[in-house]
């Protein structure tokens, strides 16, 4: 379809699909903290959000925006050490990537956990995570 069949189409509406592009912001928003918490319940059994102990994994508390495998006292797998002294950082970006299949990221990280597949379920649990800092 050429552009001159659009416009015969559609008429002229560049600009109106312009405003709808920019008014649909990006295709994730933002997570919902309140479901976050609860998509955190599938987390709890080896992590923690309220202190900064460790249990089976590394606490959580402030992990947005920190440096991989940078907890004291954990003892992290040689994979995630490596992969933190590449400068690697928690940010959004990589949690979503890791939480969406831990393996693929850290091919032998402790983490047993298969990962979450719903992008959404991603982005609620990273905006709870960012409430616990």
């Amino acid at each position: 379809m050429t552009n001159c069949h659009v416009r015969r189409s559609f008429g002229y509406c560049g600009p109106a699909i312009a405003v709808f592009l920019l008014a649909a912001g990006p295709a994730q928003a933002d997570g919902d903290v309140a479901k976050g918490e609860q998509v955190f319940k599938k987390c709890m059994a080896c992590h923690t959000v309220n202190d900064k102990t460790n249990k089976v994994g590394p606490y959580l508390v402030g992990i947005v925006g920190r440096p991989v495998a940078s907890v004291e006292g954990y003892k992290y797998s040689e994979d995630m050490k490596a992969y933190a002294a590449t400068g690697a950082v928690w940010d959004e970006a990589a949690l979503q990537a890791y939480l969406e299949k831990p393996k693929a990221v850290v091919e032998k990280t402790k983490m047993a956990f298969a990962g979450l597949k719903k992008e959404d379920e991603r982005a609620d649990l990273i905006a709870f995570l960012k409430t616990k800092m």
